[in-house]
Formats: C-alpha cells, structure tokens, sequence
C-alpha cells in the first residue's frame, strides 16, 4: 500500500482503518523504556486503551473460569 495520507503528527496513514495500527507502531517503536511508551499510548488514546485493558481483562478471567483455586 502507498502512502497517502498524513495526519498532524506527520505519522504516514494508509487509510482510516489503519489509524490505530499507525498509532501503536508510532508509540511503540523506538528505543524507550515499555512502561514509558505504554504511558504515551494510553495518554493519547485514552478510551482504547481503557478497551484494550477491558478486554485482556475478561480474557483472564475466562481463563480462570472453572478452575479449582484450591
């Protein structure tokens, strides 16, 4: 695919469907610290990072689901 659009962040965009795919190589690339690049992430993107914590979370718990803890 080519290149076409750019947003304000000078983050080349494929298209609209790309936006968050362009979001996590932006905030996770690079060399920094993953904590650090998480922070910048979730800062920026609060509501899909607030989504991406639900559903991991729901994940962990059907995997719990039905075992025997004791």
């Amino acid at each position: 695919m080519t290149d076409t659009l750019v947003n304000h962040r000078d983050v080349p965009v494929s298209n609209g469907k790309t936006k968050l795919t362009d979001a996590f190589r932006k905030h996770f690339g690079g060399d920094a610290p993953i904590a650090d690049k998480a922070k910048g992430f979730a800062k920026e993107r609060p509501w899909t990072s607030a989504a991406l914590a639900g559903v991991a979370a729901i994940a962990v718990l059907n995997t719990l689901r039905g075992k025997k803890l004791s």
